[in-house]
């Protein structure tokens, strides 16, 4: 019946060249078996077209329930998948705020402590809870939607805090930090570029057994972030941004996963920020942040 329907336009006008032709032939006396004869067969050439393309409509109509089924599995499917991937993430964000409890507990315990064991305890306590912000960061960069919030933000505040959380590892290790305020206001997300500055100075602590960290401000607001470590080979320096690669440093360092540097350039990117890096093979490893490059829409 909805095929006929279809067709209903198409048989109205047959009838009614059909009634046209008889009522015509009777007007001029005409016989109307004259007419009725070839309208007949031109009938059943018609119900011969309507069976065969009844064929054809039916055939379309099961490729299309066939596609709009795979269609709703796959659907219910990422759907699913979603549901599945919202409680992963809020598995893991009870357990980043779990485990920060103990962190702060332990971090109040060491505050009256100023001794090598204390600062140890305090390096590796920041870097417990480093490793923490980086799975709910791995989790967040791919979840539907952000949190980013821009604002004009002061660039030395926001790198005097990253540097705060590394004072005790600079002090034991006698590290230098080389630094002068930049004097800069930039428009960003301030908890996601401190995270990816922390990382940035994580990675240059990790990697340089002596000697010092600098921190500058290039021309065209480019912040720079340098060291005097073990500096990265040349053919592993193009892809050190790639996920999970960790290259010769990270076969000697068994420690290494790959994801610190792959975090910091989907945040920067997602911010509109430029990152880039230079390095020399045992003299040291240079991090340039193009901050000039802004995020225009956000989502």
């Amino acid at each position: 019946m909805k095929y006929l329907k279809s067709k209903i336009a198409f048989l109205l006008l047959y009838a009614l060249i059909f009634g046209m032709l008889c009522v015509s032939f009777a007007l001029y006396g005409l016989p109307i078996a004259a007419v009725a004869y070839p309208m007949g067969l031109g009938l059943l050439l018609v119900v011969a077209y309507l069976i065969l393309d009844y064929r054809k409509y039916k055939k379309q109509c099961k490729q299309i329930s066939e596609f709009e089924n795979k269609i709703a599995r796959l659907t219910e499917m990422i759907s699913d998948e979603k549901a599945k991937s919202r409680q992963r993430i809020d598995y893991y964000s009870v357990w980043a705020h779990q485990i920060k409890t103990p962190i702060a507990s332990m971090r109040l315990s060491l505050q009256g402590e100023d001794s090598a064991l204390s600062r140890k305890l305090g390096s590796d306590l920041n870097r417990i809870e480093s490793y923490a912000d980086m799975v709910m960061t791995y989790l967040r960069l791919d979840s539907e939607s952000t949190d980013y919030v821009f604002a004009e933000c002061d660039l030395d505040g926001i790198i005097k805090s990253c540097v705060r959380k590394f004072s005790g590892e600079f002090i034991a290790r006698k590290i230098e930090l080389i630094y002068e305020p930049v004097q800069e206001t930039v428009l960003t997300d301030e908890k996601w570029l401190s995270f990816v500055i922390e990382q940035v100075l994580s990675n240059a602590l990790k990697y340089t057994p002596s000697g010092s960290i600098s921190i500058s401000m290039e021309p065209g607001q480019i912040l720079a972030i340098s060291d005097t470590g073990i500096g990265i080979a040349p053919d592993d320096l193009p892809r050190i941004f790639d996920q999970g690669f960790t290259g010769y440093n990270g076969r000697t360092d068994k420690k290494a996963s790959g994801i610190g540097l792959y975090l910091c350039k989907r945040i920067c990117d997602d911010l509109g920020y430029e990152l880039s890096a230079g390095s020399e093979l045992g003299k040291g490893t240079t991090i340039r942040l193009d901050l000039s490059k802004k995020h225009v829409e956000t989502n």
